[in-house]
């Protein structure tokens, strides 16, 4: 009994406003992050309305820089699709580590609400449930909330970057890593996260450098956490 009202009391603060609360520092990266990505898709030659569908459709900040850099030097599809792809591997990892807390939630719902993970969500999404049993209105009220901030942010950047140009000029290019870097500072809360941290960016800068492709985030990530297991136990 004391169990089950353990598991009830832990889903009443799991609600959907629970999750658009959560999402607001999300959105306040997103907003001018979707506004770099619109300015630069549209020095690249998008219309609006291809700069906003990407957005739609992939919805994944790091993916889609890449992919309008690839369609500015001239690119075929089929490249910036498989570079695509590698790049979202990261997202099993994700996934994975996220379906541990959803078992409660049924596997069609599992499916549409995994479209809207992202590294931001994911980040925002641990550190809130904390090993809790997730609610469908919760991973909704978080994910559909940045994804919304997201088109938004890429729509204002779209319109400005089709009235002025010069605006990459200023370094907002670099407002998606630093965003990244503002999310990992929010995890070293402990021993453990500072040393898993630190391990995973060496080894990915030395898998940059010597294995092919953009495998080197999902080699870092996987042996820095096996690493991080170890050392817990």
């Amino acid at each position: 009994m004391e169990s089950l009202c353990s598991r009830q009391q832990s889903y009443q603060d799991l609600t959907l406003y629970t999750g658009i609360r959560s999402a607001l520092p999300i959105v306040m990266g997103y907003l001018p992050i979707g506004a770099a990505y619109g300015m630069l898709a549209r020095q690249a030659g998008l219309s609006n309305a291809e700069v906003v569908a990407m957005s739609l459709i992939v919805f994944a900040g790091s993916s889609q820089f890449i992919a309008v850099g690839m369609i500015a030097a001239g690119v075929n599809t089929w490249a910036i699709v498989f570079t695509t792809f590698l790049v979202n591997l990261r997202h099993l990892l994700m996934s994975a580590s996220l379906s541990v807390s959803m078992r409660s939630i049924s596997r069609p719902l599992q499916a549409l609400l995994a479209f809207w993970i992202t590294d931001e969500s994911f980040a925002v999404c641990s550190a809130t449930l904390n090993g809790r049993q997730a609610t469908a209105q919760f991973i909704a009220g978080l994910q559909v909330t940045a994804y919304l901030a997201w088109a938004g942010g890429s729509m204002a950047g779209a319109v400005l970057g089709g009235m002025a140009s010069g605006f990459m000029d200023l370094g907002i290019d670099y407002a998606l890593p630093a965003m990244f870097i503002a999310l990992l500072m929010m995890q070293m809360r402990e021993r453990l996260s500072v040393v898993v941290a630190v391990l995973s960016a060496v080894l990915s800068l030395i898998f940059a450098i010597y294995v092919p492709g953009n495998f080197n985030v999902i080699l870092a990530t996987l042996l820095s956490a096996t690493v991080g297991v170890l050392m817990s136990k």
